[in-house]
């Protein structure tokens, strides 16, 4: 019997020891646990966070790569409202009056007097005849040429292009911020 009760005496000081143990492993489990969801929790605030800067960073990515788009397609527009113009303009005046042409072409040769006296005129096919008055050495018709004239030297040293498209582009490229302020505010 005394075997007995040291067997019992063992057996409970060795469930005694257990339950501790287990007790003593279910906080230690349970401190583990409630460390391990703490840093869950904090990593799942970080990512958040991450990601919550990542989607901003897309968004102003995005809008900022629409923008750079429209502001493409205006621009694009822009240019092509403003070639048109140039087209336009350069219409009209190819296609001005016979007596305003006449005129033009008398103002032309006047500008370049002191430089080209008498000079070889080239004109667009057809419009020999408006020059008639202007004095000239001589007068080529020039199937290159669509509207203006171009004024050389009788020795072929100096040669001033008058053409339409010529002084429409100059005072274009002069002018173009101002017209397309105009244009476009």
């Amino acid at each position: 019997m005394a075997l007995d009760n040291v067997r019992k005496d063992i057996i409970e000081s060795a469930k005694a020891q257990a339950a501790e143990q287990m007790q003593a492993a279910q906080k230690e489990a349970a401190a583990v646990l409630a460390d391990a969801e703490a840093k869950i929790s904090e990593m799942r605030k970080r990512e958040g966070k991450k990601l919550e800067e990542a989607l901003e960073h897309l968004r102003r990515q995005e809008l900022s790569s629409a923008e750079l788009e429209s502001k493409k397609i205006v621009l694009a527009k822009q240019k092509e409202i403003l070639n048109r113009a140039f087209q336009e303009s350069l219409a009209a005046l190819e296609d001005s009056k016979p007596a305003t042409k006449k005129q033009y072409y008398a103002m032309m040769v006047e500008a370049t007097k002191g430089l080209l006296d008498e000079p070889k005129i080239y004109c667009p096919m057809g419009e020999k005849a408006r020059l008639k008055d202007v004095k000239a050495h001589s007068i080529v018709e020039d199937e290159g040429i669509t509207g203006g004239l171009v004024l050389e030297s009788q020795d072929g040293s100096v040669r001033v292009d008058m053409q339409f498209s010529t002084i429409l582009q100059s005072a274009w490229d002069k002018e173009l911020k101002s017209l397309s302020d105009i244009l476009f505010g």
